[in-house]
């Protein structure tokens, strides 16, 4: 007998590392995500009793697969047989699109996305559901984010996102949209949502929603090498050159982003000379080529910021005027309320706290942003620094109602608490 500790931290790691992968191979049979997401999930805790009692497989998620499949294709047997049994139920079309779930693999690409949770998120990203409905089902459902890391993602509720994700599961089944690869020509319609699910992903990781840790490498990791292999597969799109540009040059920082005691460090108490510099090289590369050959679009332009602040010597030598400006283009390609919340600390460099302050106060009265932690924590550090602490001390308060991972809000909370730099 394996140690139902042992068994139970291998099942934690599993699913950790192979949640998607699994997913995606018993959606293939399944060809419903509920029904691949429940055979899944009973993998799971079918691992709890079978790992103690067997003990721990070599390839946990190999494992974990084929359980789920055979959970996935019993399923749809029964259903057949149910449907066979009871034929004046079925509508002729029902019956091809059942016949269909026995050879599912005759007529997909099978090629032309060579990993499965690239697929699946393919797949997930068909154009009939909102943009918003498919970046929740993806990030759930193929990257095992929580729903209420997801709600925090997208700025809404748990309640709210949950019902959405109902809603568009049952889109998909009322619908009939097709639970298959889509073919190449197809590929391009999908790619702005299934840039936005990497990018969330990699936001995801890059500071938990919630939980003790500031990163989960995991999720970092993972998305890493989904735009990878996302720029293998559409080598000449310029925006998945920014994809990867803006993840590389972001997560170069990774290792100073805490100090020695877990605390949270701001980007000008970071110790430079340990940021990742190959990955900085490769992303200036990329971003250097997606400014060639006309309007750059937002991810090559936010790779652009972001390597402006991590290429300059110091802080205080970053370029700020160059920063305000193209902020100021991203905001023309992509007016979001979290860009013009990010602008404003360079234009407190610029032109002063004061007037960042005014365009804080405007996203205020938006209520786009009601639920989003940075804004009252930019304001507070504004506020501070124009020597109003009564107010930032009510600013941090709000910020921390908000923040739900821990080292961001022992970060707020020792601001809030003592002095602090202007």
């Amino acid at each position: 007998m394996t140690p139902r500790a042992d068994v139970e931290t291998a099942v934690a790691d599993a699913h950790r590392r192979g949640w998607a992968l699994v997913l995606a191979a018993t959606a293939r049979v399944a060809r419903d995500l509920d029904l691949a997401e429940e055979c899944v999930q009973e993998a799971y805790a079918a691992a709890l009793a079978s790992w103690a009692r067997d003990g721990i497989p070599d390839n946990p998620e190999a494992w974990l697969t084929t359980v789920a499949k055979r959970r996935a294709m019993d399923a749809v047997r029964r259903e057949q047989t149910f449907r066979a049994k009871l034929p004046l139920l079925v509508e002729p079309e029902e019956r091809e699109d059942e016949a269909a779930i026995d050879e599912p693999a005759a007529a997909e690409p099978e090629d032309a996305i060579p990993d499965e949770r690239l697929r699946l998120i393919f797949m997930c990203c068909h154009p009939a559901l909102a943009q918003e409905a498919q970046l929740a089902l993806t990030l759930r459902l193929v990257c095992g984010v929580t729903t209420a890391d997801v709600a925090r993602a997208l700025l809404v509720s748990e309640p709210t996102m949950a019902a959405r994700m109902t809603r568009a599961k049952k889109k998909i089944s009322a619908a009939r949209i097709p639970f298959r690869l889509p073919g190449a020509a197809e590929l391009p319609d999908r790619l702005r949502a299934v840039l936005g699910v990497i990018h969330l992903l990699f936001t995801a990781g890059h500071t938990a929603p919630s939980g003790a840790s500031l990163v989960r490498s995991d999720l970092v990791d993972q998305s890493l090498r989904l735009a990878r292999m996302l720029r293998e597969l559409m080598p000449d799109e310029r925006e998945v050159w920014g994809l990867l540009a803006l993840l590389l040059v972001t997560d170069a920082r990774r290792a100073t982003r805490l100090d020695a005691d877990g605390r949270l460090l701001r980007l000008e108490d970071q110790d430079r000379s340990l940021w990742d510099r190959s990955a900085m090289a490769e992303a200036h590369d990329l971003i250097v080529d997606g400014l060639r050959g006309g309007r750059p679009g937002r991810y090559v332009l936010q790779a652009a910021i972001a390597s402006l602040y991590a290429e300059a010597p110091s802080y205080d030598q970053t370029d700020w005027p160059q920063i305000v400006t193209l902020y100021d283009e991203l905001l023309s390609v992509w007016p979001s309320p979290v860009v013009a919340l990010n602008r404003t600390v360079a234009v407190s460099m610029v032109s002063g706290p004061a007037q960042a302050l005014e365009e804080v106060a405007e996203l205020e009265k938006d209520g786009r942003l009601a639920r989003y932690q940075y804004l009252p924590a930019i304001k507070a550090d504004l506020l501070h620094r124009l020597g109003r602490p009564e107010e930032a001390s009510l600013a941090y308060r709000q910020a921390l109602e908000l923040t739900g991972n821990d080292a961001e809000r022992q970060f707020l909370a020792e601001r809030l608490a003592g002095p602090h730099r202007a």
